[in-house]
């Protein structure tokens, strides 16, 4: 019998198994020089002068970043509605409500010609979503940031590596940009995320709040010359640290990011040559000379398909292939819905997007040929 093939799962070396080995052997299993290690390496991946603070999640991250650069009860921040949840959640943990904007449908990203629309005297930030791995137009979000005194923190949990403007992703003049190294993300380290920021205040407002608010973390106090004992509360923090044994995945993750990068490219590439005649639309490619991170592949069926997109994951499941949507726009969600009063032609970018789209699997310990068995029953369905 042919074995079920997932939709993710990561790629998991030796080097990796090793370094969780050295840690647990160690004695430092939470933060400690593994995770400043990891830290000090990101920053320097991202580029020169570039800080790294290392979470437990994106969405913790994203809570941090947030809350470093002054979101509050009351305010407003901008976002898309075609994103996970942990986006516009960390919004409401601050106290302050989203405001979504519709998508571009030629890049399913945040669209910035609707941006100064959604602007208002609570406007505090721009929150854009770099979908699937495609980076979005951060000149234009950012010169619309500018213009009205907005910051800007990017969800990047897709985009490591991808570019814009021949520059990373987390390199582009926001306040600050979050990823994530969840399972099934284009590196990984089980559960984890990364703040990254240019801003010295930033950096050291989210190294304070990820632990309790207390101004020497673990590592610090254990080793530095001063009482291991003695710290300061000072402010009401988090506990959203990584650990060592997180941090350990990662460093060797992180040597991986652009040979990862490099085959998901080769995977795309593959996918859209055998499905191209197919009544589907392909995913959208980055402008000649830049990079797309490849996080997912998404398919959107043509509505000359002959079956819909619900039928069409319950066939490819029965073909024994996983496949997921990315995403239900959060406006049909109950708690946004009901909240703010949505309804689904609020937002009919995205709300199209979603009634149409399925990620197929597509990750890097995958063969050529279980992606041409990804094919073959694409083919087999929709031909």
């Amino acid at each position: 019998m042919t074995p079920f093939l997932p939709f993710a799962l990561p790629e998991i070396g030796e080097e990796e198994i090793n370094e969780v080995l050295d840690s647990l052997r160690s004695g430092w299993l939470t933060t400690g020089p593994k995770t400043k290690r990891f830290e000090e390496e990101f920053g320097a991946f991202i580029g020169a002068g570039t800080e790294a603070i290392a979470v437990n999640s994106a969405t913790a991250g994203l809570h941090l970043a947030m809350e470093a650069i002054g979101v509050g009860p009351g305010d407003e921040v901008i976002t898309t509605p075609y994103t996970f949840t942990a986006t516009a959640e960390v919004v409401r943990y601050l106290g302050a409500d989203p405001v979504f904007v519709d998508i571009d449908p030629g890049t399913f990203n945040i669209d910035p010609a609707k941006l100064e629309a959604a602007i208002t005297p609570r406007s505090k930030a721009i929150v854009p979503v770099h979908f699937a791995g495609l980076a979005c137009d951060m000149e234009a979000i950012l010169a619309v940031a500018r213009r009205h005194g907005l910051k800007v923190v990017e969800d990047a949990a897709h985009a490591l590596p991808a570019t814009c403007g021949g520059k990373l992703v987390g390199s582009l003049g926001s306040d600050a940009t979050v990823y994530s190294f969840y399972a099934t993300k284009t590196i990984t380290t089980g559960e984890g995320g990364m703040v990254v920021t240019r801003d010295p205040a930033i950096a050291k407002r989210c190294r304070v709040m990820r632990l309790h608010g207390i101004s020497r973390d673990a590592f610090d106090r254990y080793t530095s010359d001063k009482p291991s004992w003695h710290y300061e509360v000072v402010a009401p923090g988090c506990k959203y640290n990584m650990t060592d044994i997180a941090a350990s995945i990662g460093i060797h993750q992180l040597k991986k990011a652009w040979p990862f990068q490099e085959q998901r490219s080769s995977m795309a590439a593959r996918y859209d040559a055998a499905l191209s005649d197919l009544p589907v639309d392909l995913p959208p490619h980055p402008a000649p000379g830049e990079t797309h991170a490849w996080h997912l592949y998404v398919l959107r069926l043509k509505e000359t398909a002959p079956v819909s997109r619900n039928r069409f994951i319950e066939l490819m499941a029965a073909n024994g292939i996983g496949c997921s949507v990315h995403f239900i726009p959060l406006h049909l969600h109950p708690y946004w819905r009901d909240r703010y009063g949505f309804q689904p032609e609020d937002f009919p970018y995205a709300h199209a997007s979603y009634q149409r789209s399925v990620s197929l699997p597509m990750y890097t310990r995958m063969t050529e040929a279980d992606q041409q068995r990804v094919v073959a029953a694409v083919r087999e369905i929709l031909a």
